[in-house]
């Protein structure tokens, strides 16, 4: 990636300047672990059975905790290190329970966490075409994210994304025994699997809202859950729930917050549901569409 200055429409080149040690970027991560991975830190530097976690997290969307490492080394197995550490979690859930308590004072029991949604992210300022390609796995529970610096301050985050064409990591899983353990306990969601328990009609409508919500920002991702798809940009903006007959949209906002002169949604906030925020909207058909972007556009 090349970032230029625009001096009175003359470019001129930024010099990357390169992270001098691990330590450098993980302190720039979890200083702001919540602004770039919608993450709350639990720990850095958490040891357990000899080994050395750089940063352990907490996802509250998916129920679920993170590993992070920090790698200015290419020449390492992400995939190798990846399983080690999803398999240490699986098989050491009081440990880590223990430590978010420990920690951040709270009361979380074991049922709280969904195990499942377990993941490992590792950060690079870059990644080798065989590491991209050893984690290119729709399913795998392995994040690949880059971070670059520059000498005018500037900072570049990414995740990796995996390609539409990946295929499943099952296969290859079943030759051998450790990761099989670790993929037979962990799922990784796709909008595909979760479309798969609707209708035809409710996927079409799914569609209609997606297309309409990602034309109105550029920089929207789109995150597949348990329960929800979240349309994210550094935190969840709005998550769809998939039912059997309707959608359920949910805008992050606290109620009150929102001009909703229809009157078309519903106030959760003291409700348990699965997505984030307080206001929640219910579609059986896109009659109402163009109204709903309007109040999408109020949490952009």
């Amino acid at each position: 990636m090349t970032i230029y200055t625009n001096t009175e429409g003359m470019l001129e080149k930024v010099a990357e300047k390169p992270f001098k040690l691990e330590r450098d970027i993980q302190f720039l991560f979890e200083n702001n672990l919540n602004k770039v991975m919608d993450l709350i830190l639990v720990r850095s530097e958490f040891s357990i059975k000899s080994r050395r976690i750089d940063t352990l997290a907490f996802d509250e969307n998916s129920k679920a905790f993170v590993i992070i490492e920090y790698k200015r080394d290419k020449n390492i197995s992400v995939i190798d290190q990846g399983f080690t550490y999803l398999g240490l979690m699986l098989e050491n859930k009081a440990d880590f329970i223990v430590e978010y308590n420990e920690q951040l004072k709270k009361s979380m029991k074991r049922e709280d966490v969904d195990w499942s949604q377990t993941r490992v992210v590792f950060v690079s300022p870059s990644f080798t075409d065989f590491q991209v390609e050893a984690t290119n796995f729709k399913d795998i529970a392995i994040e690949l994210w880059e971070v670059k610096q520059f000498a005018n301050g500037t900072v570049s985050i990414h995740e990796l994304k995996k390609s539409k064409s990946a295929e499943s990591i099952k296969p290859l899983a079943q030759q051998n025994k450790d990761f099989k353990q670790v993929v037979d306990q962990i799922k990784v969601y796709t909008e595909e699997q979760l479309l798969s328990t609707t209708t035809p009609e409710m996927a079409d409508l799914y569609e209609k809202f997606k297309i309409a919500i990602l034309n109105m920002a550029d920089d929207l991702e789109v995150i597949p859950l348990k329960y929800y798809i979240a349309f994210k940009r550094s935190s969840n903006l709005v998550d769809i729930e998939i039912q059997k007959k309707s959608l359920k949209i949910f805008l992050n906002a606290k109620w009150g917050t929102l001009n909703d002169s229809k009157g078309i949604a519903r106030n959760v906030a003291d409700i348990g549901h699965s997505g984030n925020g307080d206001y929640q909207i219910q579609v059986e058909s896109d009659a109402d569409l163009e109204y709903i972007m309007s109040l999408v556009k109020q949490v952009l």
